[in-house]
């Protein structure tokens, strides 16, 4: 397919596709799906190897949040049975990044629920990540805390963190049907305060809310302009007791080619599966891994996921390899002083974050078949951090 010849070319010169290219990419059909794959797995593998990134989450603030943004189980009004708590003291919070850092993950990402920080949350957590690397010294960690003021990334920088993740979640023109409570201009704000401090850069988006396919390219070209080093690709995880507890739009095929638009258009990045890939990918997910080179181990913010132990047999089985301490994450040229510039054009995982649902289909762009309803699949965290049970590790 001359598409495909093109896309990997312009991924191994780290050219961007143009957008009808990235649209062409989700229009393909499920018999293509295999050359899809194998195309874009030429570029991942052209600049990250058969290496996996570990990458464990640590609910450090659960519910309670009160932004209104329609995909969260954490938002305001949610009536979803999740897990309610405040503030993890420093040490609970490194106990338990302990039992990720054990199953062999490389990143900690600590995230609270909230529309920002205050500068007392910003000590909290700075104590936290203190606490963090003075048992794991070579860990990296990443806050997901919110919209930023003026001045706290860096203070975060000082204490310790090495990234901040801050999801642009779907494109600008449907942005305000996720939430009113905030802007898509404060987020692209937050990550500029990011990139500026010196934290190395985390954004993503979040698929499955019957959004077109002009939003999902939208929101992925908008992300290579911003240039961060990772970009965690969410899947709706649609929580009873949330607005979009029934939307159910995704197929594991229409997963697999999301990613694979994500890896043409953003080849050097760290493309990282988030949250919802147990629930919408399935068995399929040991092909995604030849489209990102991260993942999250064990369970996510408000809800279950795979086993750690099935997640590290699932890397080995699929002929991959997990990242140690040691290995850089990123191509050369992107690291030593930034995300790096890309030629030819410009963290954390919200689970089952994205678009409002009622967003409708462009004319234009070719139906996904929608993936049957799996409540059964979704299963609310009742273990780790918040509980006195052990975390999935």
């Amino acid at each position: 397919m001359d598409l495909l010849n093109t896309l990997v070319d312009k991924g191994l010169r780290r050219e961007t596709p143009t957008r009808a290219e990235a649209l062409a990419v989700l229009a393909t059909t499920d018999d293509e799906l295999l050359d899809v794959v194998a195309a874009a797995g030429k570029v991942r593998r052209h600049w990250f190897g058969r290496r996996v990134k570990l990458n464990y989450l640590v609910n450090l603030k659960s519910g309670l949040c009160p932004e209104d943004c329609s995909y969260c189980s954490q938002r305001l009004g949610s009536k979803a049975d999740i897990l309610k708590y405040t503030w993890l003291k420093p040490d609970e919070a490194s106990q338990a990044a302990a039992a990720g850092l054990a199953g062999g993950a490389k990143r900690v990402c600590l995230v609270a629920s909230g529309r920002g920080p205050t500068d007392r949350d910003v000590d909290r957590v700075s104590d936290t990540i203190k606490a963090i690397k003075e048992q794991n010294e070579d860990v990296e960690v990443c806050a997901c805390l919110g919209l930023l003021s003026d001045g706290q990334a860096e203070r975060l920088r000082e204490a310790g963190a090495d990234a901040y993740n801050h999801n642009l979640n779907t494109s600008e023109s449907t942005y305000g049907e996720i939430t009113t409570t905030h802007t898509y201009a404060d987020r692209v704000d937050t990550v500029r305060k990011a990139h500026a401090a010196g934290l190395s850069a985390c954004s993503g988006l979040i698929a499955g809310m019957g959004e077109t396919d002009e939003d999902l390219v939208d929101v992925v070209f908008s992300l290579r302009e911003l240039d961060p080093d990772s970009v965690p690709v969410n899947f709706l995880i649609p929580f009873e007791g949330t607005p979009l507890a029934k939307e159910w739009n995704l197929t594991p095929q229409r997963c697999l080619r999301i990613l694979a638009m994500v890896r043409f258009v953003c080849p050097d990045v760290e493309v990282r599966i988030a949250g919802g890939r147990e629930v919408h990918l399935r068995t399929m997910q040991p092909l995604a891994l030849h489209l990102a080179n991260s993942i999250f181990l064990g369970d996510y913010l408000t809800s279950e996921g795979q086993a750690g132990k099935a997640d590290l047999e699932m890397i080995a089985d699929a002929g991959f390899e997990v990242e140690g301490a040691g290995e850089v994450t990123l191509p050369e040229h992107r690291t030593g002083g930034g995300c790096g510039s890309h030629e030819g054009g410009g963290c954390g995982s919200h689970e089952g974050g994205g678009v409002c649902g009622t967003v409708s289909a462009s004319a234009s762009a070719p139906a996904a078949s929608a993936d049957e309803p799996r409540p059964d699949l979704v299963a609310v965290r009742r273990r780790g951090a918040g509980t006195d049970l052990a975390p999935n590790a």
